[in-house]
């Protein structure tokens, strides 16, 4: 039972889509533009490159891909290695109406309680929780206006990466990328992940508008409507203070216990999520580190993985108009895939 919810040669770039990088062998998956195992010369699907990658000589040996396999492997490896996230008497969470996919878009409001009953904010002491929480104020939320940024929030974005990067978690998350020739060192990685993360770009009027963390983490307005937007802390907080108003959840995950996963609708300063997913409870290492594996193994599609022996798919796609580094792209957002 699946459960859905809602870049070429040196190394260290990301497996590109339509190239054999890094993919050498992958088993076949309709979703992909064009295929890297031997059977893709039979049925002339082959990406253009497969020849200068996939042959024994070529760097990008099989050894390298992130097979399917691999993916349930490691996220089973940072599910147990979460040892931040919430636990059940941290949560109280009060999903309440269960919407049907024609009332998603509504904008109705069937909910009268707030989704969050409880939250246990000493779990916001800790170190990682606090250096994203202090991220959270960094953004203006409508696209089309410059994000400043300051030297403190410089400061801000360089410390909790070096808190997240001290948890088992994202050094599990380290060592499996460089065993797959993606990083050379663990500078490199963080490097890279203050690139992906937290480096501009323009999603409206060519202003430096906008970034990956924002728009995933922190959540953005465009076009009268709430984009991205998917975590749990931030709807929190959020909803805490009055400005966001749960309307209901069109799914609940399998999950009884911490992370789990929620399809939701809410309005955020009058400002609409029509279907909305978010995990609940997890450390905000979790997320980036799920978040960052999908996008460097399986951008632009979906990524399956598994959870304590129950699976979910996560969607990436990269930030196309613009690249950074030697042809890298940024993230345009990640998100739980919820039916």
């Amino acid at each position: 039972l699946r459960t859905t919810l809602v870049f070429l040669s040196p190394k260290g770039l990301y497996t590109a889509p339509d190239s054999c990088y890094g993919r050498c062998e992958e088993p076949y998956n309709e979703e992909d533009e064009c295929h890297c195992s031997p059977e893709c010369e039979g049925d002339h699907s082959c990406c253009e490159d497969y020849y200068r990658h996939c042959q024994p000589e070529a760097f990008s040996r099989s050894r390298d891909a992130i097979t399917d396999q691999d993916l349930l492997r490691v996220s089973e490896q940072l599910y147990g290695a979460d040892h931040n996230k919430a636990q059940p008497r941290d949560i109280a969470i009060n999903p309440q109406h269960r919407a049907s996919p024609e009332e998603t878009d509504d904008q109705e409001d069937r909910s009268p309680q707030p989704l969050f009953g409880y939250v246990n904010e000493e779990l916001f002491s800790k170190p990682t929780y606090s250096s994203f929480i202090k991220l959270l104020d960094n953004y203006q939320r409508a696209t089309g206006k410059e994000e400043e940024v300051t030297a403190e929030e410089l400061r801000e974005q360089d410390h909790f990466l070096r808190e997240v990067m001290k948890t088992e978690l994202m050094k599990k998350l380290f060592a499996f990328l460089h065993s797959k020739n993606r990083y050379g060192s663990e500078q490199e990685f963080i490097a890279d992940l203050k690139e992906m993360w937290f480096g501009l770009y323009s999603r409206g009027d060519g202003e430096q508008d906008s970034s990956g963390f924002e728009h995933v983490f922190s959540g953005e307005v465009k076009k009268g409507k709430v984009s991205g937007f998917h975590n749990w802390i931030r709807f929190y907080l959020l909803e805490k203070q009055g400005a966001l108003n749960y309307f209901s959840h069109n799914f609940n995950g399998p999950w009884d216990t911490y992370p789990d996963v929620l399809g939701l609708q809410f309005s955020w300063d009058g400002f609409y999520k029509e279907v909305g997913s978010a995990f609940i409870g997890c450390s905000p290492e979790f997320e980036l580190g799920l978040y960052t594996l999908c996008f460097i193994a399986r951008p632009g599609r979906q990524c399956h993985l598994s959870l304590g022996g129950r699976s979910l798919s996560i969607q990436t796609y990269p930030w196309t108009k613009s690249t950074y580094g030697n042809g890298k792209k940024y993230i345009a957002t990640a998100y739980v895939v919820s039916p």
